[in-house]
């Protein structure tokens, strides 16, 4: 296992505050509605310039504000002393106060895509102060994604895993979450959870997962490197930015002396990339009560978020003949390589809806060139535009038989997602565009062929969004990689989907 020393995005050691924020939109008998009223106030804590050192010596908190300085702006100068991590405020005079973040009472409030006055219409000043301050801390969660991808977690490896679920559950401690590891059979999964400033809400849920398609050993000749505007290296995109940039925006949050609007949960899966076998069970009960899920995939390339998902399923395919030798006996055996080769190709005639993908990911049989095989398998994934699709094909392979005397053959169903289908009326998209506006960024979404763990949600109606990891490309290659510039964009859009209230995003009929 690669050793690191990690740098925890920690919440800065002095915090300014946004005023108190409450909505009145909102009520406990319904998913709820866009505050409409509200009230901001806002002060701006003298700091004391002083040295702050971490309680952790392997962390490096946030750079942190100085005396009267604008919030987000930046301390230069940190140095290291032996092995702590040391945060110096500046020996010169701090610079110029920045106008205070304001509660203007007439301000234009920005419209969102109906021209409706915005869901930050309630909070003035709080889109400035997000975007500010995520600039600073782009460079720490860049450094956290960098640090997080240098601990390798292959899926199924379950002491790597385990040590990169420490590390996350420390960071995402330091921002004020409560954290239980909950053991799995391959790897220890997290759930996460920080308290909102209106407790009697229904919580928002969040979902990630720690592992990655990349084997140990993949970074001795593909390291994590920094080049051009980009960051590269296995499971950056896929989904380690997505965690650190989660990390980041709650301490943002944490620096402007905010809590979320309500209360959020987090749940980190250690088997995504296999299905979630094991990890399906913390999403399903997580589910419940959830005013919204989110995902933290990373987005389509052009950034824009994922709004429906297909269906996936894994198959694999198990063929068991008889083994004999293969120059003096060979009419005596029976040949398993032979007969998997057959059966895939009538595999694929059977895919053939609309739709419907195959993917034959791996294959395996056989011990010597003279021995006739008496086992083989491969393993199928399947990708699915419908339910109805997913159900026929399922089907159809579930009534495979052997096309040998002698052979037997075996389907199994490793894990399944049910399809996301894309909806036409989108609240939850339709506030998240009006959010980004706010903050001066141009969003979309659309449906996305990979599936995750938001295809459960999804697929039962709740309002659901994937692809607010980090905006980059290359998942599952080896040109994997995100842009740098818009890492600070993602935390400050995450930030304020965490800070403002959510509008109601469901009819009271449905529950």
């Amino acid at each position: 296992m690669t050793a690191v020393a990690p740098t925890a995005i920690a919440a800065a050691t002095t915090q300014g505050t946004i005023g108190t924020i409450t909505g009145t939109g909102e009520t406990p008998a319904d998913v709820s509605s866009t505050a409409t009223a509200a009230t901001a106030t806002v002060t701006t804590p003298t700091v004391t310039a002083s040295a702050v050192t971490t309680a952790d010596p392997t962390r490096t908190a946030y750079p942190t504000r100085t005396a009267d300085a604008a919030p987000g702006a930046a301390v230069p100068g940190t140095t290291r002393t032996g092995t702590a991590r040391t945060t110096l405020a500046p020996a010169a005079p701090a610079p110029a106060a920045a106008p205070p973040v304001a509660a203007a009472p007439h301000a234009p409030a920005v419209p969102d895509s109906e021209g409706q006055p915005g869901p930050t219409a309630a909070l003035p000043g709080l889109p400035r102060a997000l975007t500010t301050r995520a600039r600073t801390l782009a460079g720490a969660v860049r450094r956290r994604c960098a640090d997080l991808a240098r601990i390798e977690s292959p899926s199924g490896d379950a002491p790597r895993l385990d040590a990169l679920a420490e590390e996350l559950a420390a960071g995402f401690r330091a921002t004020g979450a409560t954290v239980q590891r909950e053991p799995g059979p391959a790897g220890d999964h997290l759930v996460l959870q920080w308290d909102g400033r209106d407790e009697s809400l229904p919580h928002l849920l969040v979902v990630g997962h720690h592992d990655t398609v990349w084997p140990a050993g993949t970074l001795a000749d593909w390291p994590v490197t920094e080049q051009d505007g980009t960051l590269s290296g296995p499971g950056v995109v896929d989904m380690k930015g997505g965690l650190a940039i989660l990390e980041g925006a709650f301490a943002l949050l944490a620096d402007l002396g905010q809590r979320p609007h309500r209360t959020v949960r987090l749940v980190v899966v250690s088997d995504e990339e296999v299905g979630s076998p094991d990890g399906r069970r913390l999403v399903e009960r997580q589910l419940r009560g959830a005013a919204a899920v989110l995902g933290l995939e990373p987005p389509h390339p052009d950034g824009r978020l994922k709004t429906a998902r297909r269906g996936s399923t894994r198959v694999r395919l198990t063929v068991t003949g008889r083994e004999a030798h293969a120059g003096n006996d060979a009419v005596e055996g029976v040949s398993a390589v032979d007969e998997l080769v057959d059966q895939l190709v009538a595999v694929r005639g059977l895919v053939s809806l609309p739709g419907t993908e195959l993917n034959a990911g791996r294959i395996s049989g056989g011990s010597r060139a003279n021995v006739v095989a008496g086992r083989a398998e491969a393993e199928l994934g399947l990708r699915f535009s419908t339910t109805e699709a997913q159900r026929r094909t399922l089907d159809n392979l579930a009534r495979l038989t052997a096309l040998r005397p002698g052979a037997r053959v075996r389907t199994e169903v490793l894990s399944s997602r049910p399809a996301w289908p894309e909806r036409s009326a989108n609240p939850l998209l339709r506030h998240v565009r009006s959010l980004a506006a706010a903050l001066g960024q141009q969003l979309d979404g659309g449906p996305a062929g990979g599936a995750g763990d938001t295809n459960l949600p999804g697929s039962r109606g709740l309002p659901t969004l994937d692809g607010f990891g980090a905006v980059g490309g290359g998942a599952h290659a080896r040109h994997e990689h995100i842009r740098i510039d818009q890492l600070a964009p993602r935390i400050a859009l995450l930030a304020a989907l965490l800070a403002v209230p959510l509008p109601r995003l469901r009819d009271r009929s449905e529950g």
